[in-house]
Order: C-alpha cells, then structure tokens, then sequence
C-alpha cells in the first residue's frame, strides 16, 4: 500500500472533517460542566433572573436568589433542572423555564502541540475524535510524524498511547480514541537521516515509511558524475550509544539519525 504524507492530506482533512465538525456542536450540551466554563443563563418570563457566569474551581456557579449551585459534572440539562428547583423550592418562582447556554467550554478541551499548523487547544465538544481536533489545528505540517502522542491523567495516574494517524486515515485502526478534557495530543518531529559524499542534494532528510537505502539515495538527489553506488557506508549508534560503520545494500532500511555516506569512484 502506498505511504501517506500527512501534511499533504491536512489540508483535505481541514475541509472534510472540520465541515463536519458543525454537526457535532449539538452533542455539546451533553458533555459535562467543569471549572472554567462561561455559561448563559435565563428564566422565561424573568428577564431579572438573566446572568452569564463562570463555573468556579470548586465547581459552582452564582446564581441571583439562590446563591450558589454546583454544577461541576453535571450536563447542561441537569443543571437547568437543578436550578429550577431550587428556584421553586425557595418560594422564587412557579414552574421556571430555565434555559442554559454553554458560552466558553474551558474545562472540555484539548491541547494540540508539536508538529501542527496551529497548536493550541480546541473543545472537544461532542463526538469529535482525534482526527477532527488534528483538522482544527490545521493538520500535521511539513515537519510532522505519522505518530500522534495522546497523554492522559485518569484517576490521578498518567498515561501515554502512541498513534499512527495514517492508519486512522486509512482505517486499518478505529478512529474512535477517547478524549476527555485537558488530555494532550503531541505530534513529534518526523525522524530524519543524514546523507553526504556523491550525491547530488547532501545533507538531511524526511526519513519515509519503510524507506530504504536504495530510496534514500533517490532522495538525496541521486550520484553525482563522479558517484558509485559500490561500498555504500552506513554510520549508525548502536544501543550503547557507539557509531558504528556499516555496508549498505540497496533494501536495508534507513533508521532515524542514520548517516549514509556515497564515495567517489576510483576510476
């Protein structure tokens, strides 16, 4: 199967999936209250009763008559209910109509960064999935992997799941990663290796999928008049960090900060 260049398909999934994502801001109003959401209020028939208000780190919001409310945890639904009880059970008002607009979604959202057209963090809001929020900060670019980080804390316990977005784009793997709010998307550098002597574009490349030595010196530009493509020599850091120089044959794969060196022909 032939590779996927990331940066090549952000653009593409900037249109496809970031159209999408318009659909998907209903499903808003289920995702949970949490610290630092900005939330609209009202009460039909009680323009008094209107305030737009913050979720405290505490979990609870102001509310005029019956003070505060916690609504950390609970959907919008849940909340509005919850304040209209209260409304009724103070004597306030009969059977309130309370209506609750979710304004800023601080505590829903995910941070993008590394290799990425515009890291920052972007809600989750509803059933985006990784390939949406990758689409939100304008895909991998130039520089990117195919692997996406996701760091997690759950329970007070970290943890890191390495993904390959191609084949999420190719669907050999689920889309669906479960994200939850303040988890970190990281999308590393994409590894590269060296290559000098005879060729006709020294110095660093994109290391593809799967790349060979033979493909190598296709990127490289190809052997100069003077190249041979006898006595190719690899440097490589073993395990215990030593170099060592290698022969290279055409199908041996090229690792991450390899140094293919290309010698001048002898006759």
């Amino acid at each position: 199967m032939k590779k996927i260049a990331l940066w090549i398909l952000a653009p593409l999934l900037a249109l496809v999936l970031g159209t999408a994502s318009a659909a998907n801001g209903a499903a808003g109003a289920e995702l949970p209250l949490g610290p630092g959401d900005v939330v609209k209020i009202s009460v039909y028939n009680n323009p008094d009763l209107a305030v737009e208000t913050r979720v405290s780190a505490s979990g609870f919001i102001t509310f005029p008559l019956v003070g505060q409310v916690s609504v950390s945890g609970l959907s919008t639904a849940a909340a509005e209910k919850k304040i209209a009880a209260a409304l009724v059970s103070g004597g306030y008002v009969k059977n309130p109509q309370v209506n609750m607009i979710v304004t800023v979604l601080q505590s829903q959202q995910v941070s993008v960064l590394g290799q990425v057209n515009r890291p920052g963090r972007y809600p989750i809001d509803g059933s985006r999935n990784l390939l949406d929020l990758l689409a939100l900060a304008g895909g991998v670019n130039v520089d990117g992997g195919d692997v996406v980080t996701v760091l997690r804390m759950r329970d007070g316990k970290a943890s890191t799941e390495m993904i390959d977005v191609a084949d999420l784009i190719r669907g050999s793997v689920p889309a669906t990663i479960e994200l939850n709010g303040n988890d970190v998307l990281y999308v590393d550098r994409a590894p590269r290796f060296y290559i000098y002597g005879e060729v006709q574009r020294p110095g660093m490349m994109r290391i593809e999928r799967s790349m060979t030595v033979l493909q190598a010196l296709a990127a490289g530009g190809g052997l100069t008049p003077r190249g041979t493509e006898r006595g190719l020599r690899i440097k490589r850091r073993d395990t215990q960090g030593k170099i060592q120089e290698i022969e290279a044959k055409y199908d041996d794969p090229v690792l991450p900060n390899d140094v293919l060196y290309v010698r001048e022909s002898l006759f």
